[in-house]
């Protein structure tokens, strides 16, 4: 089953902020990994196929930036460091039973004064949620049959927020819209490859945007350039189809949450959910 986790951190030591990119986060989740099972954390660590999991960037106090519509806006980048004190959240979310079976340890025997390591700065895991929360939208935890059951047979309407820029591959290069193919078919092979209820024939030609309002942002580190769209786009299921097929494409809307959508999922980007 899915889980989305939030993690409240305590830095003892300011952040900085060439600390807080996807790779350093990536490499944190890797060493929460190891300290419970060594081979695990080396095999995702060497693995480049679809990995079982997603991370947000480090976000500080509130889980809404100001202005946020909900919860549309989230800090993916630093300019400054994060001062030691500051009250943080992080999210990771687990879309196989195996890796958090694995790490179930973990999250049971958390010591909030063992401190975990971001660049130079100690961090405590003061706490973990791991149901919804009305001031945190992006903690749930559902199996994939429920999620299959509960999705709607009839809802034609299907609000997607873009939380952290969002990208998806195609062929050799990148393409920042968010077209139907793109964002439907990362949803489709990622709850294929996890969920154990697969969904042969999605009949993607039925869905069409009909309302867009979304912008590009630019990450750029010292490695390399990344180019993604912010926003929300509302998709519409127009066409007359089968009452199994809307069940289908409502699953996959609401599976965002735990999937994330397109590119660099475990590096903090492509976050999103239904509104």
């Amino acid at each position: 089953m899915p889980h989305s986790l939030v993690l409240n951190l305590l830095p003892q030591s300011p952040i900085p902020p060439q600390y807080l990119t996807g790779r350093h986060l990536h490499a944190l989740f890797l060493t929460l990994v190891s300290s419970v099972d060594t081979t695990l954390g080396d095999r995702l660590h060497d693995s480049t196929a679809d990995k079982a999991f997603t991370l947000s960037p480090l976000q500080v106090n509130s889980p809404l930036l100001k202005g946020g519509k909900g919860g549309s806006k989230l800090r993916w980048e630093h300019q400054q460091p994060i001062p030691a004190g500051t009250h943080c959240w992080w999210r990771i979310s687990l879309l196989d039973d195996t890796l958090f079976s694995k790490l179930t340890q973990l999250w049971l025997n958390l010591n909030p004064s063992h401190p975990w390591h971001l660049g130079p700065a100690d961090l405590y895991i003061t706490s973990i949620q791991g149901t919804p929360q009305s001031t945190q939208p992006w903690a749930n935890a559902c199996t994939y049959t429920q999620l299959y059951e509960e999705a709607s047979e009839t809802e034609r309407s299907l609000n997607l927020s873009f939380a952290t820029p969002t990208a998806f591959r195609q062929g050799h290069f990148d393409t920042t819209l968010p077209t139907r193919e793109c964002v439907f078919n990362s949803l489709l092979s990622r709850w294929n490859k996890y969920s154990g209820i697969e969904f042969s024939q999605i009949t993607l030609e039925s869905i069409f945007p009909s309302f867009v309002n979304i912008h590009t942002e630019i990450l750029a580190d010292s490695r390399s350039k990344f180019i993604g769209i912010i926003g929300e786009v509302n998709y519409r299921i127009l066409s007359e189809i089968d009452p199994l097929q809307i069940k289908q494409i409502n699953t996959l809307a609401n599976f965002a949450l735990y999937a994330g959508v397109g590119r660099k999922t475990t590096m903090g980007m492509g976050m999103g959910r239904r509104l």
